[in-house]
């Protein structure tokens, strides 16, 4: 069986995701998707608009074969631990063939090129790297400065600065990348291939076409806007599933809804925050310093962010301080691979996917979670739905013990 794995987070479900998909079948020819996708909070920090189950059904229902759950100790992680987490998930499988990530960059080969600098890093890169760091530069615009001037002047592809500059500050073409870095560091046999990006950025706000972003999508939701208005950017299925949803709550959870909680974390505990494996020496009195005088998330932020420590990378960290994780080694659980599959949603096809990593893995499937728990990372899973329902009304505690995966036509 040819099956094709995509990484998602459905931040709600929009078109451009929906032509994501029908371009993954066709570059594939596959006769099944599985699609690893981020649980109850995501990758930039933010709890998830609709919960994992409602999610995961708006996907089956748009053509998703299998929907399983990116364990929350990687969704909620540097674009490098989100990636290896969903890789290691589908290698994993032992039955996916390929995988089909969208790009800013469109160019497999290009993307597939870099990962392979950053994966065998060459003395000389290490050189430049460092260079950029002690000069007081992020990680991330440390690397990315390091790629441009390594490829000018040390291999034989040539690309303009502007170019590899653009390259390397997209969001998307990020997570290529790091997809294609997994796959090559845990020696994958899965294809790496990207389909392009067009319409709207990852980051834009503005509703200029019917292929908006998920951010400009989920901007209109909080404003409580005519709901109709989305069928101009999502999916039939995906609107009135939101539409349902909206009807028995009265909003949309938000990163808002974090602050009175971090507050007091931070006040009662102020040294809590610093035991945060991403955190950085002397954040935790920056946060100190200003979440009396702020009202609202962002703007916290927006007083802490650096040259060094991004909005995005600070979004992450106070939703990782939410979420409990300083209770968690969760720098020694990002480098392990997850040992379970948990399924949140599937169709006849992902009945039949199912079968076939039964017959070629001996991955732990779970579709109903056992009462007794010992898989720390599965534990983090349960606490982030008990934390999320306190922001989500319509989320009740426990609610993976008491909601089962979604069955469409079976």
């Amino acid at each position: 069986m040819n099956i094709a794995g995509i990484i998602t987070e459905y931040n709600p479900f929009h078109n451009g995701h929906k032509l994501h998909l029908e371009e993954t079948k066709r570059l594939t020819g596959a006769e099944g998707i599985i699609c690893v996708m981020s649980g109850n909070f995501v990758q930039r920090g933010l709890p998830a608009i609709l919960d994992k189950w409602t999610r995961a059904r708006m996907a089956v229902l748009n053509g998703v074969d299998l929907v399983v759950e990116l364990p929350t100790v990687f969704a909620v992680s540097s674009a490098e631990f989100f990636a290896k987490g969903a890789v290691d998930i589908l290698t994993q499988t032992s039955v996916v063939n390929s995988l089909c990530f969208g790009s800013e960059a469109g160019d497999t080969k290009l993307i597939r090129s870099i990962a392979e600098i950053l994966c065998d890093e060459p003395a000389i890169f290490k050189e430049i790297l460092k260079k950029y760091l002690s000069s007081g530069n992020s990680f991330v615009k440390a690397r990315s400065l390091s790629l441009i001037e390594y490829f000018n002047h040390y291999t034989d592809i040539k690309f303009s600065t502007e170019q590899l500059e653009k390259l390397l500050s997209s969001s998307n073409n990020i997570l290529a990348i790091e997809y294609c870095k997994s796959m090559i560091k845990s020696k994958s046999s899965i294809k790496p291939l990207t389909v392009k990006r067009i319409g709207s950025s990852y980051n834009d706000k503005d509703l200029s076409s019917n292929l908006a972003s998920a951010t400009a999508i989920r901007e209109l939701l909080y404003s409580n806007l005519d709901l109709n208005e989305l069928y101009q950017y999502m999916p039939e299925p995906s609107v009135n599933i939101i539409i349902d949803s909206f009807a028995s709550v009265d909003k949309f959870p938000s990163s808002n809804d974090f602050l009175s909680y971090i507050k007091y974390k931070l006040l009662t505990s102020p040294n809590s925050f610093s035991k945060l494996p991403d955190s950085g020496e002397g954040l935790d009195n920056k946060f100190l310093k200003e979440i009396n005088s702020v009202y609202s998330i962002d703007e916290l932020i927006m007083k802490v962010k650096s040259k060094r420590y991004t909005y995005t990378r600070l979004s992450r960290l106070l939703c990782q301080y939410f979420l409990g994780f300083e209770h968690y080694d969760t720098g020694t659980l990002r480098l392990t691979k997850p040992n379970y599959l948990r399924v949140l949603a599937l169709n006849k096809t992902g009945a039949k996917i199912i079968k076939e990593i039964k017959k070629a893995s001996d991955i732990n499937i779970i579709s109903k979670v056992p009462k007794k728990i010992e898989d720390t990372m599965l534990q983090i899973d349960i606490n982030a739905t008990n934390i999320y329902s306190l922001i989500n009304p319509s989320v009740k505690f426990n609610s993976d013990y008491l909601i089962s995966p979604f069955v469409e036509n079976i």
